[in-house]
Formats: structure tokens, C-alpha cells, sequence
């Protein structure tokens, strides 16, 4: 049976984009193609586990909501893992860089691509329901202008300066509201204090 390198599941609120406060469980894979000064990831450990076990963690918690994140979740997620978290009667959602094609059964795709940090990052998805920029006050939006999805999000990159954070975050602010096809996405996990 296959194994699955899995970092972490946890019970918590959703705390970004489209789906910003509802309760979910989050399988956080171990294992990324980028390499992102910000992720908040560790990749090297990780437990190999089956769908069937990760199912049972799953169903330790009464959420409706299942979000695949990581690493990057599109490398390790099949139609297997798929159907076992479906027959749980569970929404799948996938936080995904984008630069894998994702060919399985997931409700609610959030892009997040890594062009700007990454050089070889292209975007490979087909289809995707919002589109998440990590705001830099830096970045190129032009790059984003033929990128279609149902919502845009920009969230201020957090470098852990205070001061960088503060000036990032006005600059979001400023471009959402010059640029209302956009919304702002705030970390709110962060803000409350919670994984």
C-alpha cells in the first residue's frame, strides 16, 4: 500500500484566502520542487502514512473541511487518497504553488505560484478557484494579469520584521484598493495566535 510523507495533521481554523476562518483539518505534506525563503515548512521530517491511517486521523475532528498543504502537496496527492477523504464526506481543499498539474478530484484549488521567488516555477495548473500572491511590495503583477481564477487574493509577505511587515501591509492595502479585482488575505491564524 502506498505511503504518504505526511509533516503534520492538525485541527485549527483556516486562516487565509477564500476560506479564511472556517475549521479544517490540515495534512501537511513533507517535500517541495521550490525552495522559498518564507516557507514554514520543515522539510526533512516527515511519517510515512497511509490513506487509511491519515483518514483516521482525519476523522478524529468533526470539520467538513480537509486543506492538502505542505511542501507542495500536487507531488504526493492521487485519486487514492482522494476518494478515501471523500468517502469521509469531506471537502477537499489543496494550497498548491502551481507548478504541478493537478489531475485529481479536489473541491477548491488555491494557487499560490513562486515566480518571483523561484526561477524555475512555472504554472501548470489548468484550472484554479483563487489565486494567492504573496505581496512583497516588490512584485510584478503583470505577471498575474492573464492568470484567471474566481478569486485574487494578495497577502503581505510576514519576514519577520515589524517594521518591513508594517510597510508591507500598507502596501497591499494601497494596491487593493487601487486595484479592486484584488483582496487582501490576512494571515488571521497568525493574528489569533493559533497554529
Amino acid at each position: 500500500m502506498k505511503h504518504y510523507k505526511i509533516n503534520e495533521i492538525f485541527y485549527s481554523i483556516q486562516g487565509e484566502g477564500y476560506n479564511a476562518g472556517r475549521a479544517a483539518v490540515f495534512v501537511r505534506f513533507s517535500g517541495c520542487n521550490l525552495d522559498c525563503y518564507f516557507c514554514d515548512t520543515c522539510h526533512t521530517s516527515g511519517t510515512p502514512m497511509t490513506a487509511p491511517q491519515i483518514c483516521q486521523e482525519i476523522s478524529r475532528y468533526p470539520a467538513s473541511l480537509v486543506v492538502l498543504t505542505g511542501g507542495e502537496p500536487a507531488l504526493f496527492v492521487d485519486q487514492q487518497l482522494c476518494d478515501a477523504i471523500h468517502a469521509l464526506g469531506k471537502q477537499i481543499a489543496m494550497e498548491t504553488n502551481g507548478t504541478c498539474p493537478v489531475t485529481v478530484p479536489i473541491d477548491h484549488i488555491t494557487c499560490s505560484p513562486k515566480f518571483e521567488f523561484c526561477a524555475d516555477a512555472p504554472l501548470r495548473l489548468s484550472r484554479m478557484d483563487e489565486l494567492k500572491v504573496v505581496y512583497t511590495r516588490h512584485n510584478d503583477m503583470t505577471l498575474y494579469d492573464h492568470i484567471e481564477a474566481q478569486s485574487y487574493f494578495l497577502q503581505p509577505c510576514n519576514v519577520g520584521d515589524p517594521q518591513e511587515n508594517q510597510l508591507t501591509l500598507q502596501a497591499t492595502l494601497d494596491y487593493v484598493l487601487r486595484h479592486p479585482k484584488w483582496r487582501i488575505s490576512l494571515q488571521l491564524h497568525k493574528i489569533l495566535g493559533v497554529q
